[in-house]
């Protein structure tokens, strides 16, 4: 099966409307990384120093040696960032979740206990706070289990969800296996989503590299608080008028105690969540108040994905949806299908490739499959289910003698003319309708007649794998 993994479609077009408590407009949620003790260092087993996400401009991994300068910046974020970010957080009783890495909380039980009291929700952040993208599965599937006993033994229950972060191919489908209520490795939309994990369904809370202080230390990036605050509030803007528009959002903000835990930085923060909190309908969950009102609001819901059926499967489903030609649903499963084409828009895409890209007289062989409107197929009963549900819609099926005279005359006046039968959407129609453009288009030129019934079939498929498919 020639399938393509990625997910381009998520939600489409019509995103499920949020139904945040209390109506709210959008949820922001405060995530706060707690990696100090858990980074990169000789002293806990790794081949060198930490580089990443501190204030040392182009900061390199010194082999096999500590690093006293890189070690106390991360200090900096046990010992002062966390305390002035838990003092923000309390007086303004605005819950947060702590991706703790499971080493680096082993070692910061002051900062535990705090959280706890708090009523903090501890998400799991990884065993340490390493490169994962190198790790074999099997040894990182032993750390995502050593990291939830771990985390378990420290906090004392076990995390409700999970961020690696520096995360491998692997891991979004190792921490699925974990039964845990949210997983985070993923930045691909503004809403939580369902994906199928064996036979349990996970759910996925997007998060965020861009609302996010490690842009303090990346370039591009910022270099005051302001704007760290500037771009929180266009970023909340937006979604709050989208949130009164109907279509409410949520919004992820990524901290970490060593980077915005800074007095200068700290000031941006405060900033936001002052503006934020003057706003009428702002939601401040733990991502797992997120993820308990989104399985409440919008369980899961599983279907037959038609990428993923075997070829006999797919065909059977799928092969009268252009009429009484199998031939194009046996060679759109050759395609490249994918999570895109387990819509009625994607798949009805794959078998129009197939339609469009035949030869003239293959598509001549599916126009002269359909059957004429209300001829003697359908009064003998002989139509597809599929014609018989199209033309009673239409009322084709309740004529007059009078009309079925003028219909049994205009189909073999339009036959005799282009030598197929006249097509139409006739859920699109009416009766009267259907009539008026029988007399408009007999007249045609057949390559014009010929184009427009090529359309008029493409239309009548994506209807019936409306009937079949969502969206």
């Amino acid at each position: 099966m020639n399938r393509y993994p990625r997910d381009m479609s998520g939600h489409g077009p019509d995103a499920p409307d949020a139904q945040w408590p209390g109506g709210a407009k959008v949820a922001v949620s405060l995530v706060l990384n707690y990696e100090e003790g858990g980074e990169n260092c000789v002293l806990h087993g790794d081949a060198g120093s930490e580089a990443f996400l501190s204030d040392i401009a182009g900061a390199q991994p010194w082999p096999g040696q500590r690093h006293w300068n890189m070690e106390s910046i991360y200090e900096y974020g046990a010992r002062a960032g966390f305390w002035r970010l838990h003092r923000l957080f309390t007086e303004m009783a605005i819950p947060v979740t702590i991706y703790g890495v499971a080493t680096a909380l082993a070692r910061s039980p002051e900062q535990v206990a705090a959280m706890k009291a708090a009523g903090w929700e501890i998400a799991s952040h990884g065993l340490k706070w390493v490169e994962h993208r190198d790790m074999p599965e099997e040894e990182e599937r032993r750390q995502i289990a050593e990291a939830i006993r771990l985390h378990t033994e420290v906090v004392g229950s076990r995390p409700t969800g999970w961020y690696t972060g520096r995360c491998s191919l692997n891991t979004v489908r190792l921490t699925a296996e974990q039964g845990l209520d949210w997983i985070s490795d993923t930045y691909d939309d503004d809403l939580p989503y369902w994906i199928e994990a064996g036979d349990r369904d996970q759910l996925v809370i997007p998060y965020t590299l861009e609302a996010n202080d490690m842009r303090f230390a990346t370039a591009p990036g910022y270099i005051t608080g302001e704007q760290f605050y500037q771009y929180l509030k266009d970023a909340f803007d937006e979604l709050y008028r989208e949130g009164q528009a109907g279509r409410a959002k949520m919004m992820s903000v990524g901290l970490h105690c060593r980077l915005i835990g800074r007095p200068g930085k700290i000031a941006g923060l405060r900033r936001f969540l002052d503006y934020a909190r003057g706003h009428e309908g702002v939601w401040f969950p733990r991502r797992l108040d997120i993820a308990r009102h989104w399985a409440a609001t919008h369980p899961p819901r599983r279907f037959d994905r038609p990428s993923r059926m075997d070829k006999a499967t797919f065909v059977a489903r799928f092969g009268g949806i252009f009429e009484h030609s199998p031939w194009i649903a046996e060679r759109a499963w050759e395609l490249e299908l994918g999570p895109a084409h387990d819509s009625a828009t994607g798949l009805h895409n794959a078998l129009a490739r197939i339609f469009r890209s035949a030869t003239r007289d293959e598509r001549l062989g599916v126009l002269a499959a359909h059957p004429d409107l209300a001829g003697k197929l359908a009064q003998a009963r002989r139509l597809t289910a599929e014609s018989t549900q199209e033309q009673s819609s239409a009322g084709l099926d309740a004529l007059t003698d009078a009309e079925r005279a003028a219909f049994t005359e205009l189909n073999e006046t339009y036959v005799a003319r282009h030598g197929f039968p006249f097509i139409i959407a006739v859920r699109d129609n009416t009766k009267a309708s259907i009539l008026d453009a029988f007399h408009r288009r007999i007249a045609n030129d057949t390559e014009t007649e010929f184009a427009e019934a090529c359309a008029q079939v493409e239309r009548i498929a994506e209807i019936r794998l409306k009937d079949v498919l969502p969206r």
